[in-house]
């Protein structure tokens, strides 16, 4: 029954795509090809209409008390509202506000010589009252063989109903562009997320709130460059395809240069050129760009996704915490009007000073373990095991404080909370703490539980560096795969000298998560990454 049930839709959805195409050749032969059209005059979007009319209204009408009706039969109370409207709505006519518009007609109800339309546009939507009297015989007979999907201009002046409706009555009806298409039917939505995903152009027409996410990370992402710009920084861009790979412990995607003959990598990371340009003397520089990596799927993770990293000379990593704890407070303002909100069922406070732990500090107070006391790697594994932490066998002292801090920690820090001073061993970009050479001056911003911001006094010694490098190739040849490569041009750059300099990296998909509410990345990413299909 299932099956019969499955290709009697189907014949359905078929026969309904032919009458569309139908439609359209009939239209075509007419002489009027709606895909012949190349441009349309647009002049307001729907909300313009509803805020201009508001405005115009109390300003025509001004001081008129509402009608009375007690002590009024209920034929008597009919007749008085009735004639009120008619009087408020000769007043707001004789003063029109014109306009022309143009969406997706999602919504249709014809009534004999008039009917009722919905359009949607960027902005929301409006109801448009269509009239045979006004718009023509002929334009009134195709707009009753218009369907849902449909891409109308449409010209008039808007109105108030009597049902208090503001709308437009349309004097004339341009077909810009004909669906062929069948859209979701408006009342459940496009609720199927692997279909959302897939098919982003649909989830923006039919859910609100989709197209509302990312008209958010948008202006997230202008709140950013306005607030560095604003701080003196340049926006560079660097190589998406690299020879080596480095700046981020991660699995790169490979490929190959036909030209060169060459193998590449995409990047996973910003750091390494933006560096290069602080040697060069430009002293403040950012980059927002896509990044790679060769990583899973999961809820926070894609393996393409927005970084923006900024490098500023002559400032260390609290430098770096002040400008981060500023930013993040003035991106929610711009984007959400305050800087207390909610995700999930936690209220976030952007607005109150961040938090300030170190990462020792954080494992003494969640795990009850002091790395101040352990003194040898051999300590802090049978701490690990004691604890029933998870390691592996080249782990030193440092890497086991982290894994203490990921399994201990981590979900502990809802408020926007700054993690300073890290291992040296996760470290192998990042300068040592002088009075603690086997911690660096480095901090990570969580919030939500979630790493949100990775930042550094930038080790400026080439020597050093040198030495990490070699940690690191050692590494990648015993086969950790997300082992960064000794990068002999980037040395170079360090040998001719880098000032002091405080650098920060965050993905922008987690800073959108958090902002719209998304509880998955691939909520805030139009086109996701995604197993392909066949069919």
């Amino acid at each position: 029954m299932g099956n019969e049930n499955t290709q009697e839709t189907q014949q359905d959805l078929g026969q309904l795509l032919k009458i569309r195409r139908e439609k359209l050749a009939a239209l075509q032969e007419a002489g009027r090809d709606p895909f012949k059209i190349t441009k349309y005059d647009q002049t307001h979007h729907t909300d313009d209409c509803k805020s201009l009319y508001e405005e115009h209204e109390a300003k025509l009408l001004a001081g008129r008390p509402a009608v009375n009706t007690d002590g009024m039969d209920e034929a008597a109370a009919r007749e008085a509202v009735n004639n009120d409207y008619n009087e408020r709505r000769a007043i707001m006519d004789a003063q029109p506000i014109n306009v022309s518009i143009a969406g997706r007609m999602m919504f249709k109800r014809v009534m004999g010589k008039a009917s009722f339309c919905n359009i949607q546009d960027l902005k929301g939507n409006i109801q448009v009252y269509v009239a045979r009297d006004v718009i023509g015989e002929e334009p009134y007979a195709d707009f009753k063989k218009s369907d849902i999907g449909d891409i109308y201009g449409i010209t008039g002046f808007v109105f108030r109903t009597k049902t208090g409706e503001i709308s437009i009555h349309a004097d004339s009806l341009t077909l810009l562009s004909k669906s062929l298409q069948i859209l979701p039917e408006k009342f459940h939505g496009l609720t199927d997320t692997d279909t959302r995903y897939r098919q982003r152009y649909v989830d923006l027409i039919m859910n609100a709130e989709s197209k509302d996410t990312f008209v958010k990370r948008s202006k997230m992402i202008s709140a950013i460059r306005r607030f560095l710009d604003n701080k003196g920084f340049m926006e560079v861009e660097t190589p998406m395809l690299v020879s080596n790979a480095g700046g981020a412990a991660a699995r790169p995607f490979e490929t190959h240069f036909n030209a060169l003959d060459e193998d590449l990598r995409l990047r996973i990371s910003l750091e390494l050129y933006l560096k290069r340009l602080i040697v060069g003397g430009l002293e403040r520089v950012y980059e927002i760009g896509r990044v790679f990596r060769n990583e899973g799927l999961d809820t926070r993770h894609n393996p393409e996704f927005t970084l923006m990293e900024l490098y500023q000379a002559f400032t260390d990593y609290h430098g770096m915490m002040d400008l981060t704890e500023e930013m993040f407070r003035t991106v929610a303002q711009e984007v959400l009007g305050t800087t207390k909100f909610m995700y999930g069922d936690v209220e976030l406070d952007f607005g109150k000073p961040f938090a300030r732990i170190t990462m020792i500090d954080a494992v003494k107070q969640y795990a009850g373990v002091d790395f101040d006391t352990i003194n040898s790697d051999d300590e802090a594994k049978a701490i690990a095991k004691e604890k029933h932490v998870e390691f592996e066998a080249h782990h030193k002292k440092g890497d086991i404080l982290n894994l203490f801090f990921e399994e201990f920690c981590e979900d502990k820090l809802l408020q926007p909370t700054f993690v300073m001073d890290h291992p040296v061993e996760i470290s192998p970009l990042t300068k040592r703490k002088p009075d603690k050479p086997d911690y660096v001056e480095r901090f990570e911003l969580f919030v939500n539980g979630w790493e949100m911001c990775n930042a550094y006094s930038e080790l400026n010694d080439p020597i050093d560096q040198r030495e990490r490098f070699k940690a690191q190739d050692a590494l990648a040849a015993a086969g950790d795969e997300e082992a960064n490569h000794t990068d002999e041009d980037f040395l170079n750059a360090l040998e001719i000298g880098m000032a002091p300099t405080g650098g920060i990296g965050y993905g922008l998909d987690r800073l959108a998560m958090i902002l719209t509410n998304s509880p998955a990345i691939r909520d805030v990413l139009l086109f996701p990454t995604m197993k392909s299909v066949k069919d």
